[in-house]
């Protein structure tokens, strides 16, 4: 196996709307790859993803893969 395929993934689901919060809130979404409600994107886990996640957990559900 290689070192890539050994990564943990994160699976990040949306499933508030980002509606009413702050412009930074919809740009991390956006960072993250999420494009609508209930849009499900499988992502590596890194420190980086974390920080964009520990920002706007109040709109999304996160699932180890």
């Amino acid at each position: 196996m290689s070192a890539r395929s050994k990564k943990q993934k994160l699976r990040v689901t949306q499933v508030r709307s980002a509606i009413g919060y702050n412009r930074r809130q919809r740009v991390i979404l956006r960072g993250l790859g999420i494009r609508r409600m209930h849009h499900t994107v499988e992502i590596e886990d890194t420190p980086s993803v974390r920080g964009m996640i520990r920002k706007i957990p109040h709109l999304l559900k996160v699932e180890a893969s």
